[in-house]
């Protein structure tokens, strides 16, 4: 009978659809545990392809090409860990959420997710079918119970995995960053625990995917309901846990157990690695945004710098006539305390271009809304044409509160690829900028990091003015 194990837990950040990235990382993932003697290693959900892939898991090409990845990597475990890992799979014309349990050089078994979410973001009773109710799985010499993500927030498949044997359950999922969500996920996994009497490994994938973030922050509960081991959030990780049969029971022996940011600076950690990893995946050389002088857009520029790095961040202020000195000077300050390029486009030619242009039609008419909107409409235009001629992704500017209201100018401050702060309302925008004025958010991509550090930035960031001659009909966004 075994009586111990070592699990590494994989807490990795893969792309979806690089089904070949993703097997490379997993091949070393794999060969690092092997290395610090594994037995096993446990990949998040859906790993081969990514997650989520959405519609892109219905074409037949996917599938075939995760098959074969898997098949591939199944024939290296012939020495190592063996190898617990999400893809999608077809069998009997279904379309599965899957593990493959890959050991001894073969595919040993599959299991499939059964509560399929389709809620909020979650799209997924759409694409795949639900599996039956799973039995553990035999590795090594132990039964375990892989209960896909969503399985555990009902009691029913944890309940079968208990009753038909398992002896601990390993956990992977794609779950998605809400503000206080690890909470809820402890209280979850706790729940399992006590209702099975089962230790659970809690695996969570980190980085992000067009609108959603993943924030990792994996971690173990034992029988008793202790905390075995507490991985980091937003960074990638590989966790190397110690079992030990304890009786009739698994034990996970104590293990390190990192310091979660919450609050403002979890919500930081969830704009830069969204950011981050949507430039990085979609392969833009760098960002271009307009700086303004107000507090979004010089919240959005910091956000930038600290996940890209000053050097792939250009800022560019763009007056007007209606433009106040006091804008140019706390646009001008927030650059310099970045260390980002600064340009100045004055757009005053063409909002003359397209007053002359106009005239005729807009003649007896009064000034309004409409010629204000111009300006911003030729600010989007001028950052759309740097971004066509240089590469940078523009950076749209605007909160949430903004937009629940309608106070954006289409074709003008909403032009652009990616909004930072499209999730966060107002009031939070100040939160998070004093915030920032005191902190300097570690770095998850190590490469930000080495750069020099920015000194924080002044109350420009804090501060917003309305200035006398800047219209209050209107955006006027730069």
């Amino acid at each position: 009978m075994t009586a111990s194990l070592k699990i590494a837990l994989a807490q990795l950040n893969p792309v979806v659809g690089d089904i070949p990235g993703n097997l490379a990382k997993a091949r070393k993932a794999r060969a690092d545990a092997a290395a610090q003697g594994a037995d096993i290693i446990l990949f998040s959900e859906l790993f081969m392809v990514g997650y989520p892939p959405e519609d892109l898991v219905l074409k037949p090409a996917l599938q075939a090409d995760a098959r074969a990845a898997v098949e591939a990597l199944a024939k290296e475990t012939t020495s190592g860990p063996a190898t617990l890992i999400g893809t999608p799979w077809l069998e009997d014309g279904k379309l599965y959420n899957a593990f493959a349990c890959l050991d001894a050089g073969a595919i040993k078994a599959l299991r499939y997710k059964v509560d399929l979410p389709n809620y909020g973001v979650f799209d997924e009773k759409r694409v795949f079918t639900p599996g039956p109710l799973p039995g553990p799985v035999e590795i090594r010499g132990v039964r375990i119970g892989i209960p896909i993500c969503e399985d555990i927030w009902k009691s029913d498949v944890v309940e079968c995995i208990g009753e038909t044997g398992g002896e601990f359950l390993l956990v992977p999922n794609g779950s998605p960053f809400e503000a206080s969500k690890e909470e809820t996920r402890l209280n979850i996994a706790v729940s399992r625990v006590v209702e099975s009497g089962l230790a659970l490994a809690y695996l969570n994938q980190i980085g992000g995917q067009d609108e959603l973030v993943f924030d990792g922050g994996s971690f173990v509960i034992n029988p008793d309901r202790s905390l075995a081991l507490q991985m980091p959030s937003w960074e990638e990780a590989l966790a190397i846990t110690n079992w030990r049969r304890d009786g009739k029971r698994w034990i996970c022996e104590p293990g390190t157990k990192a310091t979660l940011p919450d609050g403002h600076a979890a919500v930081y950690q969830a704009m830069m690695l969204g950011l981050r990893d949507y430039v990085r995946k979609n392969r833009f050389p760098n960002v271009v945004l307009g700086l303004s002088g107000g507090i979004d857009s010089a919240l959005t520029a910091a956000v930038a710098v600290d996940a890209l790095g000053a050097a792939n961040v250009r800022c560019v202020m763009m007056p007007s006539r209606y433009t106040a000195q006091d804008s140019l000077d706390d646009a001008s300050e927030v650059a310099r305390l970045l260390g980002t390029q600064l340009d100045n486009i004055p757009i005053e030619e063409g909002v003359k271009a397209f007053g002359t242009m106009l005239s005729p039609m807009f003649a007896g008419r009064a000034p309004d809304t409409a010629e204000e909107n111009i300006q911003s409409r030729i600010r989007g235009v001028t950052l759309m044409a740097l971004s066509n001629k240089f590469g940078p992704m523009v950076l749209t500017t605007g909160n949430k509160s903004e937009m629940s209201v309608g106070y954006a100018t289409l074709y003008g401050d909403m032009c652009g690829g990616y909004n930072v702060l499209k999730d966060i309302y107002k009031m939070q925008v100040f939160a998070l900028s004093n915030w920032r004025n005191q902190h300097k958010p570690e770095a998850a991509d190590r490469r930000t990091a080495r750069e020099p550090k920015r000194r924080r930035l002044a109350a420009a960031l804090c501060q917003t003015r309305r200035h006398p001659r800047m219209p209050r009909r209107g955006r006027d966004a730069g």
